[in-house]
């Protein structure tokens, strides 16, 4: 299917600024989520939909993907986030949302696996959560690793530093909760939609402070000088009055800002549009809203002036996360946007941030729309966006425009 569907993509998709150059299928099991790039091998993870936890590509040329290996999920359970650091691959395990009261229960927590054998990940270790599990990671400094997982006596998940310098037995280090978290919290923090989503949905951290996505409560600062006591810096929400959900909550250091993600989720629709913003945290504990990226738009030939009058869900979800080893810019900025595809932005002017390409695949067989949702974009600026509806991987060239 892989080279058949490659030549009906660069046919059928909307594409600028980028060169679609390769395509796996996965092995037919096409519901590809987060992705990363180690050397020559790709680790691709699975919504879950397919019984596929995490697929091993060889990516050493880019227009031939060969898929090498794949690990299958726990039943009920779904491990959608990959994240590789020295000798260790970490993975999530969580209850899907399509699976809640399903029999046998989810496997929840965060799988630890040796790289002693690159292509074939072998797990040693488990870090158990409660609840519906562990849900985001960031793994890229051994031997902490940051996740957003449900905490023994909490309802939601919280920010949680794990120690794997014994992979066999993960640690807890310390761990930060967004007010409301547990039922003898005193405080909470006001959230305004009719469904609004708590807790930590995921941090990426950046020397000792942390940036946590915090759902419909914003985005939090933290300072993890001490990773067992993680204190609380600041609070910004800008729900309301638009759209919550913060998904991702990127750090542009040198330039003392953070580009946050809204995610576009059918259940909570009730703030209205999502979007990405530019906070300014120049005075960390006073930061400021004050730029969002344009909305995407469809190309004339669709007849319509929005992505939300196609079918689908628009609106944000992931970011390139700058990770150490690939491709770094505080300028360019590329992200998912669900049924509106991969996009990327120029914000070297911070109050003017401007759309400069974009790519929108055809949905896969059997499916009215592409999701896309996760993407790598690795030092060379190769990148690797996955479909989560069954479209697998795609592999472009950014070429810029």
């Amino acid at each position: 299917m892989t080279t058949r569907w490659l030549e009906h993509a660069q046919e059928h998709s909307d594409i600028e600024g980028f060169r679609l150059i390769g395509h796996s299928d996965l092995g037919g099991h096409g519901d590809g989520f987060q992705v990363i790039r180690r050397d020559e091998l790709l680790y691709v993870a699975h919504l879950g939909t397919s019984p596929m936890a995490l697929s091993v590509l060889d990516v050493s040329d880019p227009a031939d993907p060969r898929l090498l290996h794949q690990i299958e999920h726990p039943r009920n359970t779904r491990c959608h986030k990959v994240q590789v650091a020295g000798n260790l691959l970490i993975q999530n395990n969580e209850l899907p949302y399509w699976a809640k009261g399903a029999d046998p229960a989810p496997i929840t927590g965060l799988t630890v696996y040796t790289l002693d054998d690159p292509t074939q990940p072998r797990p040693v270790g488990f870090h158990p959560a409660s609840g519906v599990g562990t849900h985001r990671l960031w793994f890229s400094e051994p031997p902490l690793a940051h996740i957003s997982s449900v905490l023994p006596g909490g309802s939601v998940q919280s920010y949680e530093i794990v120690d794997l310098s014994d992979p066999m037995n993960p640690a807890s280090v310390g761990s930060w909760s967004v007010p409301g978290t547990f039922p003898d919290d005193v405080d909470t923090w006001t959230r305004a939609e009719d469904q609004p989503q708590d807790g930590v949905h995921g941090v990426i951290p950046h020397g000792d402070r942390a940036y946590a996505a915090c759902f419909d409560a914003g985005m939090a600062v933290l300072d993890i000088s001490d990773p067992s006591t993680p204190q609380l810096i600041s609070h910004i929400s800008w729900s309301p009055p638009f759209g919550g959900f913060a998904h991702t909550t990127l750090p542009l250091p040198a330039r003392g800002l953070v580009v946050a993600s809204s995610e576009a989720v059918p259940r909570t629709l009730q703030g209205g549009d999502k979007r990405i913003w530019l906070i300014d945290v120049t005075q960390e504990t006073h930061p400021v809203t004050f730029a969002t990226f344009p909305d995407p738009r469809p190309p004339a030939r669709h007849g319509v002036s929005s992505y939300h009058d196609l079918p689908g869900v628009f609106g944000p979800h992931n970011l390139h996360e700058n990770r150490p080893g690939s491709y770094i810019s505080e300028e360019t900025i590329f992200a998912t946007y669900s049924n509106a595809g991969l996009r990327v932005f120029d914000i070297s002017d911070k109050y003017a941030p401007r759309e400069k390409g974009y790519f929108v695949p055809p949905p896969a067989e059997g499916q009215e729309w592409s999701a896309m949702n996760d993407l790598y974009v690795d030092a060379e600026g190769i990148v690797f966006v996955t479909d989560r509806l069954g479209g697998g991987l795609y592999i472009l060239q950014y070429v810029g425009r």
